[in-house]
């Protein structure tokens, strides 16, 4: 089972203790990155151990591995000595671990750790790429055959961490801590026990990140019940670029902890359709959520789709059957049932329609405007992309432009923003800044985090009722469930998913 390091950068050695207690229940061990402590505190690190109360990794990481050693190497040798020094006979006391490079050759270091008992983990960092012989470099990293190797890697794309992921598959009797850092590689530390690690490095909140994408250990613990993920475990997820935003984790996570159901759900930020679905076969992933970029484009890689699917050319939700994947839309129903719930009506009989962008989001929402009897105008950047959806429906398009915003004069009664624009950390940004409300407008933004966007809050502010896009997350979220787990959402469980939701705000 894979273990929670926390890794400790902290400034001095009581500074890492106060984070020890505060993230005590939810870790494991920790790595003490004496690269990052002021000088005079590397005098001092024997006796940490046995302040810590649990197993320690001695590290002291070079810049040229992602760390912030900068002396020596024959200092660091001998910073490294000094923590072995003088053993205590209560190993305990002693630093479980001592991470050493794949480059550094020290015999008499290596035999001292042995003697006090102090485990070698024997690591090679690529902090910008990913080798193309990762099998190779595993297998070449020990000196002895008691070490522990260590690899750890940037991928630049999904396949990337695809490839990490063969490579652990090709050495499961292999003892070995095996990382994709940055954000390409978040399920890797999810996951870790998947990926054959026996660590998973976390970094408390507010401090130095020790490594690109390293997550809370609180976060780990109990949102993703971490130590609960076996190979029994059923393996959920959503896909999309970049997934900074996205509180379907939140939601998922916590209902399979309410309902006691051994799943977890990953994001998997993904530039590639095919390298996900390539990792979630491999996961034996039953279904996944689909968000931007590639509702659309992840069609013609699925065995099969809805009839909603193949005639509004969006997909959000993939399960997998015997003939491979299939795709459904659940933005649909989730969008109408909210904005339905918002205005107070059962149809949009009457009502002209302004809908900004034209993506896979944007295709739901005409999609459920035309079936709800609404007229629409589609507004674009790209003028085609308005122009073929708009089509599909009879409705008006235009670009999203000055001449196109004119246009929503004739089509305000509702006005649907369907776009990223807005979207943290982009907060100030407005798709529909040449647009001047005039009260009158009801305005429904899909982004729900910020709570409200700058588009929101300037129409708040000239008297229009104003929604954002959270009730449809959660709403089109209850209705993936069925798709997942082959039952109904578990009614007593929606006000607190709301509360949920609002929080992580």
């Amino acid at each position: 089972m894979s273990k929670i390091c926390l890794c400790l950068t902290g400034k001095t050695l009581a500074h890492d203790l106060e984070i020890i207690e505060h993230y005590r229940k939810y870790i494991d061990l920790v790595e003490l990155r004496v690269d990052c402590l002021d000088p005079d505190e590397g005098f001092l690190i024997r006796r940490f151990p046995g302040m810590a109360g649990l197993p320690v990794i001695l590290t002291i990481r070079r810049e040229r591995d992602g760390g912030r050693y900068t002396g020596t190497e024959g200092s660091r040798v001998s910073l490294l000595a000094e923590g072995l020094a003088n053993a205590f006979t209560d190993r305990r006391r002693n630093f479980a671990y001592i991470d050493l490079e794949d480059y550094l050759n020290v015999p008499s270091l290596e035999d001292a750790a042995r003697v006090f008992g102090t485990r070698i983990i024997r690591s090679y960092h690529n902090i910008t790429g990913v080798d193309e012989d990762i099998v190779g470099k595993l297998n070449s990293l020990r000196h002895t055959g008691d070490e522990i190797v260590k690899v750890a890697v940037m991928p630049q794309s999904f396949a990337d961490v695809v490839r990490v992921f063969r490579a652990a598959q090709q050495t499961p009797d292999l003892e070995k801590i095996l990382v994709c850092m940055g954000s390409f590689g978040i399920p890797s530390r999810i996951l870790a026990a998947h990926f054959g690690s026996k660590f998973s490095y976390t970094a408390a909140t507010g401090e130095f990140i020790g490594a690109p994408g390293q997550l809370n250990p609180r976060t780990l613990a109990e949102l993703y019940r971490f130590r609960q993920i076996t190979e029994k475990t059923r393996i959920f997820g959503i896909t999309g670029l970049p997934l900074t935003v996205t509180s379907s984790p939140a939601i998922f996570n916590t209902v399979f902890a309410l309902e006691n159901i051994d799943a977890v759900y990953v994001p998997f930020p993904a530039d590639s359709v095919e390298s996900f679905l390539e990792l979630a076969e491999r996961l034996n992933m039953p279904g996944a959520s689909v968000t931007v970029p590639h509702k659309e484009s992840i069609i013609p890689w699925l065995a099969s789709v809805s009839d909603q699917v193949r005639n509004i050319g969006a997909c959000n939700t993939i399960i997998y059957n015997r003939e491979g994947w299939h795709g459904v839309n659940t933005d649909t129903a989730g969008f109408s049932a909210s904005l339905l719930n918002f205005i107070g009506k059962k149809n949009l009989r009457g009502k002209k329609v302004s809908i900004i962008g034209a993506g896979g989001a944007a295709h739901a929402v005409a999609a459920e405007v035309h079936r709800l009897e609404g007229k629409a105008l589609v507004l674009n950047r790209t003028e085609i992309r308005a122009k073929e959806l708009a089509s599909r429906y009879q409705f008006a398009w235009n670009m999203l432009n000055r001449t196109g915003i004119e246009h929503i004069q004739k089509y305000s009664d509702i006005i649907i923003q369907t776009t990223s624009v807005g979207m943290a950390p982009d907060n100030d940004a407005d798709p529909l800044a040449l647009y001047q409300f005039s009260g009158h407008e009801i305005v429904m933004d899909l982004i729900y985090e910020p709570v409200q966007t700058t588009l929101l809050r300037r129409a708040s502010d000239a008297g229009c009722p104003t929604c954002n896009g959270s009730d449809m997350l959660i709403r089109q979220a209850e209705l993936q469930y069925k798709y997942f787990i082959g039952r109904e959402f578990p009614p007593q469980f929606i006000a607190r998913i709301h509360s949920l939701v609002h929080e992580n705000k």
